[in-house]
């Protein structure tokens, strides 16, 4: 998937993507960064995210829009179902 990070506190690992496709937020995983060369995000990155089972954010890849794509919902003017 891919989204944008809307909150993280990188003293507690908590935060917040939200999917460019459905416009849904996801919390990331405690462990959502490891194995990552970073070790924190900012807010407004763009990032390559999959989900656990629990529906969390995990595996986070830094990407950017050139890597990734403009999502539908720019173009069209909302989300595509």
């Amino acid at each position: 998937m891919q989204g944008v990070i809307k909150s993280y506190d990188p003293a507690s690992g908590v935060g917040v993507v939200t999917d460019d496709v459905t416009r849904l937020e996801h919390e990331l995983a405690l462990d959502a960064l490891e194995g990552s060369i970073f070790r924190m995000v900012r807010q407004g990155q763009r990032v390559i995210f999959d989900l656990d089972e629990r529906g969390l954010a995990t595996r986070l890849r830094l990407g950017s829009e050139v890597d990734l794509g403009t999502p539908d919902w720019i173009t069209t003017g909302g989300p595509t179902a």
